[in-house]
């Protein structure tokens, strides 16, 4: 499967993609930590099939300082003891708002538990991240982008 078009060589795709970066910086100020969001990004990832999310989510989320074991086990994050409950809420409303078709989006058990979890803010910024992790996912797709070539801090080279 080779790479169907290089979206940064393209006038109109590469201007939107380096604001769409800087939005995603726009998280860097939350209070929703990093690696929760790294972890976040990458269970959205692993669940839409995208090798350059997952390859660059398991890498920047190391570089936050988590461990391997972590990373590992986020697709099993429900058969793992390794998550708070926190994280448990975070990752069931990332996989009911990506699985959209299964249902009627995020249930209201979920958004109660991670009411318990997360303020406004955090709420708001976990909700931008599944949002803006799933269109990035749709875009590295459908041009067949894959995973092995990230480096970590790409992303935030990319929007400067």
């Amino acid at each position: 499967m080779t790479l169907r078009l290089d979206l940064f060589s393209t006038p109109t795709a590469a201007k939107t993609l380096k604001r769409f970066a800087n939005a995603a910086l726009a998280l860097e100020g939350s209070a929703l930590p990093k690696s929760l969001r790294e972890l976040v990004q990458l269970r959205v990832s692993q669940l839409n099939g995208c090798g350059y999310c997952v390859d660059a989510h398991t890498k920047e989320a190391a570089a936050a300082g988590e461990p391997d074991v972590r990373i590992h086990l986020v697709a099993a994050w429900r058969e793992s003891t390794v998550f708070t409950d926190a994280e448990r809420a975070a990752f069931a409303l990332a996989e009911e708002a990506t699985r959209l078709d299964r249902g009627d989006g995020v249930s209201d058990a979920t958004w109660a538990a991670v009411r318990e979890h997360y303020d406004d803010d955090e709420l708001g910024a976990l909700v931008c991240v599944v949002s803006l992790i799933t269109a990035a996912n749709l875009m590295n797709v459908i041009v067949r982008n894959r995973g092995g070539s990230y480096v970590p801090g790409a992303f935030a080279a990319s929007s400067s």
